[in-house]
Order: structure tokens, then C-alpha cells, then sequence
């Protein structure tokens, strides 16, 4: 399965998993629950608990990932 999505949101159950792809320039935003990003040959993780937000700085894949419990984050 493939989904495409340039904004909004998306609901996240535990430990699940979304993997963005040329992500570079978008902001991620976490509207429920914590969320733990990382960005492809990045040394450094980010966390973000609700109201957070991370600009994605680097091209190629970035894994978003529900910590512990459900989650939902947006993108714009």
C-alpha cells in the first residue's frame, strides 16, 4: 500500500510506525501523544510530546513512531 500526503493529519496507534520520504522542509507536528522521528544518517532523535513540533531538515527517509501509546500528527 502507498499513500501520498502533502498536509493534514494522521492517527497513529502504539509503537506503529510512519515512514516519510523526501520529507525535507515539512513540519511535523504532534497533536496527540509522543512521538519519536528519526531522519535518515542523522546522529541525533528527536521527541516530541503534545504541541511539539519539528521542522524535517534532510532529504531521504525520516521513520515517525508512536511512543508507547496511540498518537496522531500532522503535517504541513
Amino acid at each position: 500500500m502507498r499513500l501520498e500526503l502533502k498536509s493534514g493529519a494522521v492517527r497513529l496507534g502504539p509503537n506503529q510506525t510512519l515512514k516519510v520520504v523526501d520529507g525535507a522542509g515539512s513540519t511535523v507536528i504532534a497533536l496527540e501523544g509522543s512521538v519519536w522521528i528519526t531522519e535518515e544518517n542523522q546522529p541525533r532523535d528527536i521527541v516530541l510530546q503534545p504541541g511539539g513540533r519539528y521542522r524535517l531538515r534532510h532529504v531521504g527517509v525520516a521513520i515517525v513512531n508512536a511512543l508507547g501509546g496511540d498518537a496522531a500528527v500532522s503535517f504541513s
